[in-house]
């Protein structure tokens, strides 16, 4: 029951993220072609903010799947919940920045900001497996693109381009995700896994001693058979 919420998280995940990758090319394309009262610019400002409450409503549905599902990573979660609700505020003062003064869009500093708390949210998710050396090649690839969004400040362009390169990382992120755990190449546990639960206590722990000792002892006749041959 809990992998397969798991395995809705993922693919939701992905496809908000995708979601957001779809806004962000909207919001450049909205750019090039804007025209004051012109009604071709406010049906494609509407298909953005459909775009982008579909992206940030699957992402929702995403967080809530993983939370539900995942054992413990309370960081991850944390982490993961707080990027979703950044990104939409981001994304909704992106599409509407030339109505608020205090918001700049070309900012050296937001777009820095945003990577870096980004990455960190990316970094999380090796909770999932850190043992693993294709997860952390994954989430190393990722990282690279979510901080390659800074470029686009020092190429003058607005901070939807670190929205997007955001958003393509963590579909990356979400994809690799899906792969190697349909693959068997990851492995992640949930509530109620017990088999991959490294759960310990004192009951458990004596037990686990008797039965060493138990072992020794039948043991024990065997190699004294053993030398007297």
């Amino acid at each position: 029951m809990q992998q397969e919420k798991l395995t809705k998280g993922i693919f939701f995940g992905l496809v908000g993220n995708l979601l957001f990758v779809a806004f962000g090319l909207i919001c450049l394309f909205y750019y090039y072609t804007y025209a004051s009262e012109s009604i071709f610019s406010k049906v494609i400002e509407v298909i953005a903010y459909c775009t982008e409450f579909m992206g940030f409503g699957l992402l929702l549905y995403s967080d809530w799947l993983l939370i539900k599902s995942i054992r413990l990573r309370r960081l991850l979660k944390v982490s993961f919940s707080v990027y979703i609700v950044l990104e939409a505020v981001m994304m909704i003062l992106e599409l509407n920045a030339y109505r608020i003064e205090a918001y700049e869009p070309y900012s050296l500093a937001l777009a820095m900001i945003h990577a870096v708390v980004s990455g960190m949210v990316c970094f999380a998710f090796l909770q999932l497996d850190p043992d693993n050396v294709k997860w952390e090649v994954a989430i190393g690839a990722c990282f690279t693109l979510i901080i390659a969004g800074m470029l686009g400040n020092i190429l003058g362009v607005r901070i939807y381009f670190s929205i997007i390169t955001n958003a393509v990382g963590f579909s990356v992120l979400f994809a690799a995700m899906k792969f190697f755990r349909d693959r068997g190449q990851i492995e992640i546990d949930c509530y109620g896994d017990r088999a991959n639960a490294a759960e310990f206590s004192s009951s458990t722990l004596f037990a686990e001693m008797k039965d060493d000792e138990k072992l020794s002892e039948n043991d024990t006749p065997e190699s004294e058979n053993i030398e007297k041959e």
